[in-house]
């Protein structure tokens, strides 16, 4: 199920002034990975965080290169081989695929006019994804013909995504690329649109990256975002359940203070000029193991946004 995002959320968003003005959200850089390095660190104790106290750690203020965390990146490194182990580490994410993409298809259709029952019905779209992994998300991007882009800061990752792209001749034409999407920027690269999906949590600004993802995108163009809200349903769920207890992520795979509730979010791609039209929640059935899309976007949420003419150095700062 899918929802605008209301009218009066609109309002209430346009006069919280606190994070236009302020310093940038909570912090990624790569999919919902799961930390290798959080999970030994973790592994002296079985006993879960305590609640969460106080207000959330915001990334640091001022302007940022990019907004890439050298020690995100290095977590999913050792792990990067078992990106298409579909029972492995990234099991999450597999049984999560079909309700993202049945998100991104029907946005993307309905922005660029195109039938989502067609065989390829984002064919001639340019799209890059953000954060791609081993591009498990990517692969079927190409396979609904689009024209895709998968950039990661592993090296590992994209290794692991050109090999197992290259064994199918739908999916071997897609670009990876190590790079960051800031790089990308300072080379003018632009897509009709920018979908990162489980990443803002592990950047070190997401405001910067926000802003990156909006230079990445043209005008008037799509860019789609998912992320785990910063809410105790949240934190009960994806940290204490989802690692503790069911043992479904490595513990210590997220940090509650970097996750991002869907109004902060809609905040910053404000403010990085792109305007926020729908969004959805995803909930995880535990005995089907299948998840599905939801008004409920009290966990797992996704956004789809317009990108307006404006560039981002136009808003002021």
């Amino acid at each position: 199920m899918l929802h605008r995002v209301a009218p009066s959320l609109r309002r209430a968003l346009a006069s919280s002034t606190a994070l236009l003005r302020g310093a940038p959200l909570p912090s990624p850089h790569a999919q919902w990975r799961p930390c290798a390095s959080a999970a030994a660190s973790a592994s002296s104790s079985s006993l879960p965080p305590p609640p969460p106290q106080g207000p959330p750690r915001h990334g640091g203020g001022g302007s940022s290169t990019s907004s890439l965390n050298p020690a995100e990146v290095a977590k999913f490194a050792s792990i990067a081989e078992t990106w298409w182990d579909s029972q492995g580490p990234f099991k999450p994410l597999h049984l999560m695929n079909p309700a993202r993409l049945s998100f991104i298809r029907s946005t993307l259709c309905r922005h660029f006019r195109r039938d989502p029952y067609s065989a390829k019905p984002l064919e001639g779209l340019k799209l890059i994804d953000v954060g791609c992994g081993g591009g498990i998300l990517s692969e079927p991007l190409a396979r609904m013909g689009a024209t895709v882009t998968g950039i990661d800061a592993g090296d590992e990752n994209i290794k692991i995504a050109h090999i197992h792209a290259a064994s199918d001749p739908t999916t071997a034409s897609i670009e990876y690329c190590c790079t960051t999407a800031e790089d990308l920027v300072k080379e003018n690269r632009q897509f009709d649109a920018v979908i990162s999906l489980e990443v803002i949590e592990h950047v070190d600004n997401p405001l910067e990256f926000c802003k990156s993802l909006s230079a990445l995108t043209v005008p008037n163009g799509a860019t789609v975002l998912s992320t785990i809200n910063r809410s105790m349903r949240a934190y009960a769920t994806a940290i204490i359940g989802a690692e503790y207890i069911l043992r479904l992520l490595p513990i210590g795979t997220h940090e509650w203070s970097k996750l991002v509730t869907p109004e902060e979010l809609v905040l910053a791609l404000q403010r990085a000029s792109i305007s926020v039209e729908e969004m959805s929640g995803f909930v995880y059935n535990p005995f089907t193991q299948g998840w599905s899309l939801s008004d409920d976007i009290s966990i797992n949420y996704i956004a789809y946004g317009i990108k307006k003419s404006e560039t981002p150095s136009t808003i002021s700062q």
